[in-house]
């Protein structure tokens, strides 16, 4: 199949990426970070997560975040709502659009939001339905569609099944995550393959963890497929607090630059965008993780 004509970048890395941090990185940091991002030619960016202090303190500044954003024309800013709770708070906040997350293994569920993957989507009705109230948006994301770190494989036709769950509870958009970055190639296409005889290639993003150094392989093997959103992380920052030893999500600057080599438009600023990398790394003294982010940076 042909590669698609445009790609639409979704920005992760000021909630995924940042709420990974040993310590809270403080607001004005985050503003930062998000004003350099939408100036670089991000269009989606997700900003916040609307989750409990206790559990994430990282995130404890949500409001504050959603709050004082300096609003670009043109750019989505998002917010993860994992519950009703979550989703009332971010309205409040003026919030544009949200996501709520689930898992295709049963034990990584329990483990992340402690309920098994069928509560998990029933917890998730309401949300909807308040979001669709409100005119609100909702992005669907679903976890360990390619591994789970307590059991291993697991099968596509899993995936598959809470995919249609969300797309049909009413989620625009469903992104699957490879979150501890095991997948490679012909297992991503296996996947997705079968995700696409459920849900609509149109509505579907990948989300590709980089911890094995397939993340990039990988997306080109589902660019190939049909995919034309693709979830990344500026710097590859992230990770997983409930997967040891997985890194962050593919960074963003490598991405573009693969988009770029392959003719693939995607209006980001890929020298910019770099920028960014190297000066988030360097404030939170983080290392870059990002192959082109350090190439450009040298040069």
């Amino acid at each position: 199949m042909a590669f698609p004509q445009h790609v639409r970048l979704v920005e992760v890395g000021p909630r995924d990426g940042l709420q990974n941090e040993p310590e809270p990185i403080s607001t004005a940091t985050k503003l930062e970070l998000i004003d350099r991002l939408g100036a670089a030619g991000l269009s989606y960016i997700e900003a916040a997560s609307f989750v409990s202090p206790k559990w994430v303190p990282q995130m404890a500044d949500h409001r504050e975040v959603m709050q004082n954003l300096a609003r670009l024309e043109g750019v989505t800013y998002a917010a993860l709502t994992p519950n009703l709770k979550g989703l009332e708070a971010a309205l409040e906040c003026g919030v544009e659009e949200v996501a709520v997350f689930g898992a295709a293994s049963e034990a990584f569920s329990q483990k992340n939001i402690n309920c098994s993957v069928a509560e998990s989507l029933a917890r998730f009705e309401p949300v909807l339905e308040r979001a669709q109230a409100a005119g609100v948006r909702v992005r669907g994301y679903v976890s360990t569609v390619l591994g789970c770190p307590y059991e291993g494989e697991i099968a596509p036709a899993k995936v598959a099944e809470v995919s249609k769950a969300l797309y049909e509870m009413g989620c625009y958009e469903v992104s699957l995550g490879d979150t501890i970055g095991v997948g490679t190639p012909l297992k991503a296409k296996r996947m997705l393959e079968a995700v696409s005889r459920e849900v609509p290639m149109d509505k579907l993003a990948a989300h590709f963890h980089d911890t094995y150094g397939q993340a990039l392989a990988n997306l080109y093997a589902v660019l190939e497929e049909g995919i034309a959103v693709v979830d990344s992380s500026v710097a590859g920052l992230g990770g997983c607090p409930y997967a040891k030893g997985a890194s962050g999500n593919v960074a963003s600057e490598d991405v573009v630059y693969l988009l770029n080599g392959l003719g693939i438009e995607t209006g980001i600023d890929l020298d910019a965008l770099a920028a960014t990398g190297t000066w988030i790394t360097q404030t939170i003294g983080r290392p870059n993780r990002s192959k082109v982010g350090v190439a450009l940076a040298a040069r």
